[in-house]
Order: structure tokens, then sequence, then C-alpha cells
């Protein structure tokens, strides 16, 4: 049995909430196509790319664009996403995340970050969460999007530890599929209907200790 080396995050979601400023943001381009997009929506979009997520909005609304344009668009949306982004605090944090980094620091258990966001660093610097990661692999490092599994292959490699020595946090079905992909152990953080295909489910970091985390291996 394979002793957990290291903890890979999703971003959104799971250690910060930036999905209304995602939904802002992603509604405003939507209206401007004259399509309706709604919270629930807003779902689809949870863990995938930004132009899987145009395409996704494009679906919805029963239209399709030229590439080149579709690109445009997704600059169009990362530029208001931003102006939101970049006034984002340390308060902005999820509960318990700090704390439970702190602890993983402390046993000495590595820390990467595995998102599709390319915003990943800026939010990182704004919540003052940068210094607890020892590798970000996120939207500007992978290929393909989650569910594929590049982006936490790619974050046990540069953390140097086997893929069967990571627990990966996420909070979106794409993202546990990506993790499982892998060959990761996962923690949903959510709604257990939902995240059903993960190891355990947590509401949020304050259900997660050091001692839950190497309890997973007996499970394993």
């Amino acid at each position: 049995m394979s002793t957990i080396k290291a903890c890979l995050f999703d971003l959104d979601g799971v250690l910060v909430d930036t999905a209304i400023y995602h939904f802002k943001a992603w509604r405003q381009l939507a209206q401007s196509l004259g399509i309706d997009f709604t919270e629930h929506d807003n779902e689809r979009l949870k863990g995938v790319s930004r132009v899987r997520s145009l395409e996704i909005i494009l679906e919805i609304g029963g239209q399709t664009l030229p590439q080149e344009q579709m690109l445009a668009l997704c600059e169009q949306k990362n530029t208001e996403y931003l102006v939101d982004v970049s006034k984002m605090t340390p308060e902005e944090i999820l509960p318990g995340v700090e704390d439970f980094l702190k602890a993983l620091k402390a046993e000495g258990i590595k820390i990467a970050l595995g998102s599709a966001s390319k915003n990943a660093q800026l939010i990182l610097e704004r919540t003052n969460l940068l210094p607890y990661f020892d590798a970000i692999i996120d939207g500007r490092h992978v290929v393909n999007g989650k569910p594929h599994p590049e982006v936490f292959l790619k974050g046990a490699e540069a953390l140097g530890v086997k893929p069967e020595e990571c627990v990966v946090f996420e909070d979106a079905v794409a993202g546990v599929e990506s993790a499982k992909n892998a060959g990761m152990l996962c923690v949903g953080v959510g709604q257990p209907e939902v995240l059903t295909q993960t190891d355990i489910v947590v509401k949020d970091m304050t259900e997660m200790t050091v001692e839950r985390l190497h309890a997973l291996q007996q499970k394993a």
C-alpha cells in the first residue's frame, strides 16, 4: 500500500470561490449573443476549459461560431473576469482551507494545484495562498482539459511522486473523473449525490484533517 505523499487541489470551488465571477462574465457574454444563460446552466461549466465552456453556451443557444471568433470571445470573457479577480482578498479563501494546508506542510506532504484556470497564479497571489504550493499546473501547462488526467499526472511528476501516492481534491464531476483516470484517490468537496465517484465527500475543508487523509489509504 502506497503512503500518501502529496495532495493536488483544484482551485475554483475547492480553495476559493470564484464561481460567481465566472458566472457573471459568462452570463454577460451569453446575453450579448442573445442566449439566456442560467445558474443551472453554469453547473455544466464546472471544471472544463474556457473554450469548452463557450461551446456549451453556444450549444444551449443553438448557435455555432467560427473558431477565430470563439477565441476572441473567450478573451473578452477573461478580461471581464479578471476585473473581479484582481480585487480578490484572503477573505475569499473557503472555510478550513488555510488550516488544512498548514497541517499538510507540517506533516511534510507536498502540495500542488491542478486547475483548468489560466489565472490560477494571480488568484493564489491575491489570496496569499501561493507560498503553500510546491507546484502549479494550470491551463497554461496542459493540452487536454479534464476529465483527461494530464493536469494531475503533470502535478505528480512536478512533485516527484507516483500517482498512487496522491490525493486529489475536486468539486466537479469532470475533475473527479480526471483524478480517477490518473489513478489517484479523490476527495469530493460538495454534494455526495453529485460526486459519486469519489473516495469520500466533505462539505468543505473544515471536515478534512491529516488523520482523515491517511485513513483514505485503508479504504484504497
